[in-house]
């Protein structure tokens, strides 16, 4: 049966992981089939507005140690760099700052290098042409193995064109055509956050990229001013295992509750496994136990509906209740849940908009 390689790609709004936290996840995770880990966090400023300045240097070496610990898990180790408009003005300065932040993500040893052109206006006729010269001139001086490029219209989701303008005619299908077959494209489906992958689909955007696409899947991601409201902790569904085929990599952006978090990327794992027998019932109740042992996994079980459909301004008397019976739990997830309670995970349009 071929192999569907899984990874983790921080690439959330608001508050990220801590590096133990980072740390942690990976290795659990590995052995389930997550062989890859993508920071980037929109919270990292040098990798976005302010990409063209040096990491300072105690961020420099928690870099380094996370290289470290993902090789000692046998995990591929990557960093996503949003070279903010880049393309607008792609001269000697820009070059020359991007010539820099190569040298370093190298020095760094990073495997794959992540180009990200989402959260960016691109109504431009020449938009393809310019994100391929830029990509090509990276790629011919990255030491990373692999080079992954997020489009900036990643989805056929109307959003996109609403925010950051109409997509150009045809850009997909420029950027497959310009860019060399070794670069791989992002791609999150029919929805920036899609309900279902369905092999239809990804057949078409194949033909539209000439490669397979390399699935962002923003499940069970919440970092938006309505997600946040809500722990996203259920089995995945709409990924069928029929696509494992169809696509180069298959990877999450995961929750800002990095332990939580687990519960869903096991499923993830177990849908690729067992294919026509995946249960979605039964793989979360398994997860939830294998993260949280049998007595948190049961009471998360007993709250599914109240932590991932009510939402936090909707919990009314409810909260009190949820609090009394996570707050003596001494576990990472069931802190987890009383920070949610507390409102530490709340993301604001302010944080979008400036991240």
């Amino acid at each position: 049966m071929e192999h569907v390689e899984l990874g983790i790609i921080e690439g959330f709004y608001g508050r990220p992981w801590s590096w133990e936290e980072r740390a942690g996840t990976l290795s659990f995770l590995a052995p389930h089939g997550y062989r890859f880990f993508l920071y980037a966090p929109k919270a990292d400023p040098w990798l976005r507005r302010r990409w063209q300045e040096d990491h300072p240097p105690e961020l420099e070496d928690r870099l380094r140690s996370l290289a470290g610990e993902c090789r000692e898990s046998g995990v591929r180790f990557g960093i996503g760099l949003s070279p903010y408009e880049i393309w607008l003005d792609f001269g000697d300065a820009a070059r020359a700052a991007l010539a820099r932040k190569l040298d370093f993500f190298d020095d760094l040893g990073i495997q794959d290098l992540a180009l990200l052109f989402d959260d960016m206006r691109g109504d431009d006729p020449a938009l393809a042409d310019r994100q391929v010269e830029i990509v090509e001139w990276a790629a011919a001086r990255t030491r990373a193995d692999r080079v992954v490029v997020c489009p900036t219209y990643y989805s056929d989701d109307p959003v996109l064109d609403r925010v950051f303008g109409a997509r150009p005619a045809g850009y997909l299908e420029r950027l497959g055509q310009a860019l060399d077959p070794s670069i791989e494209l992002f791609w999150t489906g029919e929805e920036v956050v899609s309900r279902e992958l369905s092999p239809a689909h990804l057949e078409r955007v194949a033909g539209q990229l000439r490669r397979k696409p390399f699935l962002w899947d923003n499940y069970p991601v919440n970092d938006g001013q309505r997600m946040s409201q809500y722990l996203h902790l259920r089995a995945f569904t709409g990924r069928p295992s029929s696509i494992r085929g169809m696509v180069s990599a298959h990877g999450i952006n995961p929750a800002l509750q990095p332990t939580l978090t687990r519960i869903p990327a096991l499923t993830l794992a177990e849908s690729y496994r067992l294919g026509e027998a995946y249960a979605y019932g039964v793989a979360f109740r398994q997860a939830a136990a294998a993260v949280l042992g049998d007595e948190l996994g049961r009471m998360v079980r007993e709250d599914l509906l109240t932590l991932q459909d009510l939402g936090l301004d909707r919990l009314g008397e409810r909260e009190p209740a949820l609090r009394d019976r996570y707050q003596g739990v001494d576990h990472p997830a069931a802190r987890e849940i009383i920070a949610w309670l507390d409102g530490d995970y709340r993301i604001t349009d302010e944080i979008v908009q400036t991240q």
